[in-house]
């Protein structure tokens, strides 16, 4: 079980990161239950069932991984591009009435904002479905953006982080990103970037340059300036 912890701020000089970069899904957004509630639709007019494991087993997964997970659970009546089509159908549509950003996000966008540091959006999902939740929460915007559908290889992978960071033109050591996934944790960490992790499904453990919080709202420029310096 993941633990939160409290970084030695006394012991620690104010260091800025070169960026933040967020995650999407969970991380930014609360759209977990809507991913849940599209899959759980979709495999029940293909007369198959899906649960909550099943759903925690695709967390931060990019859409060609949730694609064939989820056309296999149909038990061979969809195929994987079947399946594609209808999630960025259905998602874009139920995106078009974004739900409210995650406790703490504003908070802290507007602080880093303040401060003039970068943040960039790091996600797995495809471009237009980014854009639907960006619509939905004007006028926020960011630096640069990475979708899954950009990259050759998304989540666990390093390559969505790496990425994001040279756009910014900075080094990926030197950026802090929040997570809500073991996946998304994982890819940016072999990035090197330093990670919050806010678990939103599945429990995310600690490790190096990576601390566990329960919300966005325990975290502040502060806290992550810690986190840097710490490193």
């Amino acid at each position: 079980m993941s633990t939160a912890y409290s970084l030695p701020l006394a012991r620690t000089r104010e260091t800025s990161p070169a960026a933040v970069l967020f995650d999407m899904d969970g991380l930014l957004i609360d759209t977990e239950p809507l991913w849940f509630a599209v899959e759980t639709e979709i495999l029940g007019e293909f007369g198959a069932t899906w649960s909550r494991a099943d759903h925690a087993k695709l967390l931060g997964s990019s859409a060609p991984v949730a694609s064939a997970f989820i056309a296999e659970r149909s038990g061979g009546r969809a195929t994987p591009q079947q399946i594609a089509d209808l999630l960025l159908e259905r998602m874009t549509r139920k995106l078009r009435n974004t739900p409210p950003m995650q406790p703490g996000i504003e908070a802290l966008i507007a602080e880093i904002d303040e401060a003039g540091i970068p943040r960039a959006l790091v996600s797995s999902s495809a471009r237009v479905l980014i854009d639907a939740v960006l619509d939905g929460v004007a006028p926020l915007t960011f630096d640069a953006i990475v979708a899954g559908d950009a990259v050759s290889r998304n989540k666990p992978h390093p390559e969505p982080y790496l990425t994001a960071a040279a756009m910014l033109g900075v080094s990926p050591s030197d950026c802090v990103a929040l997570e809500d996934s073991p996946t998304g944790a994982a890819s940016a960490t072999a990035a090197g970037c330093a990670v919050v992790a806010v678990p939103s499904v599945t429990a995310i453990e600690p490790a190096p340059r990576r601390v566990v919080v329960h919300s966005v709202e325990q975290v502040n420029l502060a806290f992550i300036r810690a986190l840097v310096a710490a490193g």
